[in-house]
């Protein structure tokens, strides 16, 4: 079943697109994958087959905590789940797959709670061999963009960061699911030369944003660290074959300043660990941070503070849009890609290929992806609609309501906002209204946090989210649940910790299958209904919506 809220589509051969699954796990038996960061290869965030957590559940006071589980290192990659999978020698079981910074790979039973396997990549890369010893990360650097899964092949892809004789390097690698083995010996990550001039160094390269699957391959978004060197980097999109690992040959670059430019210029792909998005077509979308302040940008020659398309073969730069405020971003290091980009499922109506993004500065941009709007000197820019949301390192999630009409929710600032796609009634066009807005939530580090959403179709729509810790003495970080129709509190529960509060916490609750699984600082919680509380799901299918 198709739960990306996008039309169905026949998939051509070779052609992957990572989207939330439902997969049958026996013949009585089914279950939800979550084998991407936020769900699904659109980003929305958005599990709409989930059947037994309710609004009432959750304040009638039988949900909780079920398991508390120690792990080695700190974890800035959101969990994976897999129903019915096979374990070497264990049977099979619902797993839930976690990486962390000490480059190991965990399995556990998701019921349970036990450990199934266990893999470590190699040593990780201590924060003090980086340069200037940038501190806006953990102690230790080892995974830290969210892997993806494979479900058809039973892979999963990763790529470490690990201290060798050399210095720092980044290995992909194509884990398999029974046994946490690779598959195929990990190639070193490398990269095409940016103008003929710099290539890709794992030393101050930051590999940051998730995963994704799309046309048969593996894509990753570099950065870079603390932007401390920036003559040496460049945003990056690489690519891999699925399965050998080879790389792509192409034009992996979304920064290709001629020589002439200035030697200054980053564009990091970062998106406080939002991954790329892939369409149905194999486009890739992302955001990019800051570069040097040079005036007018250059086309494809410079795409700092832009979103950006790139096709499928990383060989031509398809579209992109840069806010006509662009120096300024810079100038003040507002990054427009300190946020992710979600690309909503298909709407009715005059624009239907839609996306959304926003950054450091606050504003939500609703863009049309068959037109992103290039860059305008001193504006207005050329888009769908801009919207005051708070500033955002986070990103955006998606449902749809009991009224069959889409909903964007944001979490920019210290709220929870849902907004409904609407007509404009003034002009052919589409706008966001916004229905409601959450309590402060109690959050730290930087502004805004990571969402996703679980509901039954249209019915019993809940709004996560996890806050980031205040500060290092009061390090515990918080789950959220608010209903969907109202933005009202339903609960919030401590979930762990985040006591190293220099490197951001950009933690998203994953909901599959009844449980709520939160990876923080050295723990990964699972929530859930304790034994005895009473599931309402099929009492609330038709309860009304308050939209």
């Amino acid at each position: 079943m198709n739960l990306s809220g996008g039309k169905r589509s026949r998939r051509r051969p070779g052609r992957a697109v990572a989207f939330l699954l439902v997969i049958a796990s026996g013949a009585a038996e089914a279950g939800v994958n979550v084998t991407t960061h936020h769900y699904d290869a659109y980003r929305t965030g958005w599990n709409g087959e989930e059947t037994i957590l309710t609004p009432t559940n959750l304040e009638t006071g039988g949900f909780g905590m079920l398991h508390t589980i120690t792990l080695d290192d700190q974890v800035d990659a959101q969990p994976l789940v897999v129903n019915n999978q096979a374990i070497a020698g264990k049977g099979r079981h619902e797993v839930v797959y976690v990486a962390t910074e000490s480059n190991t790979v965990y399995a556990f039973d998701a019921a349970s709670g036990d450990e199934l396997l266990r893999a470590n990549l190699g040593p990780p890369v201590p924060q003090s061999v980086l340069p200037g010893k940038c501190n806006n990360n953990a102690l230790n650097i080892g995974i830290t963009g969210t892997p993806v899964i494979d479900v058809s092949h039973e892979t999963l892809y990763a790529i470490s960061y690990t201290q060798e004789v050399g210095g720092p390097v980044y290995r992909i690698h194509a884990l398999d699911l029974k046994n946490l083995r690779d598959r195929v010996p990990a190639p070193l990550v490398g990269g095409v030369p940016v103008a003929d001039a710099y290539r890709f160094d794992a030393s101050v390269n930051r590999q940051r944003a998730a995963l994704v699957l799309a046309n048969g391959n593996v894509y990753a978004g570099f950065g870079s660290f603390c932007d401390l060197r920036p003559s040496a980097s460049r945003g990056r999109l690489l690519a891999w074959q699925m399965g050998s690992l080879k790389p792509i040959e192409g034009r992996p670059l979304t920064d290709r300043l001629s020589p002439s430019s200035p030697a200054i210029s980053l564009s990091s792909i970062w998106m406080s660990g939002y991954g790329p998005a892939a369409d149905r077509a194999g486009m890739l979308y992302m955001v990019t941070g800051n570069s040097d302040p040079i005036g007018t940008p250059q086309g494809e020659r410079d795409l700092g503070e832009s979103a950006v398309a790139v096709s499928g073969d990383l060989k031509a730069v398809s579209d992109y849009f840069t806010p006509q405020n662009r120096d300024e971003l810079d100038e003040t290091d507002s990054d427009f890609g300190a946020g992710g980009i979600m690309l909503v499922p298909d709407q009715a109506g005059p624009i239907p290929r839609l996306a959304t993004a926003a950054g450091k500065d606050g504003n939500l941009y609703l863009l049309n992806r068959d037109r992103l709007g290039g860059f305008t000197p001193g504006g207005p820019d050329k888009i769908v609609g801009k919207f005051d949301i708070g500033q955002c390192f986070c990103g955006q999630s998606y449902f749809t309501g009991a009224d069959g009409v889409g909903r964007i929710v944001t979490s920019g600032g210290a709220n929870v906002a849902v907004w409904k796609l609407a007509k404009n009634k003034k002009m052919p066009t589409v706008t966001l209204i916004r229905e409601h807005i959450s309590p402060d939530l109690r959050s730290g580090q930087f502004p805004g946090f990571m969402t996703s959403v679980s509901s039954k179709g249209g019915a019993n729509g809940i709004i996560w989210a996890v806050s980031r810790p205040v500060d290092s003495d009061r390090a515990t970080v918080t789950l959220y649940a608010f209903d969907a129709r109202n933005a009202a509190l339903l609960l919030a529960q401590p979930a762990g910790t985040w006591p190293y509060i220099g490197g951001d916490a950009n933690i998203v609750p994953v909901v599959a299958n009844g449980k709520v699984f939160v990876a923080s600082y050295r723990g990964l919680s699972i929530f859930g209904l304790h034994a005895g509380a009473k599931n309402v799901a099929e009492a609330e299918e038709g309860s009304p919506s308050n939209d």
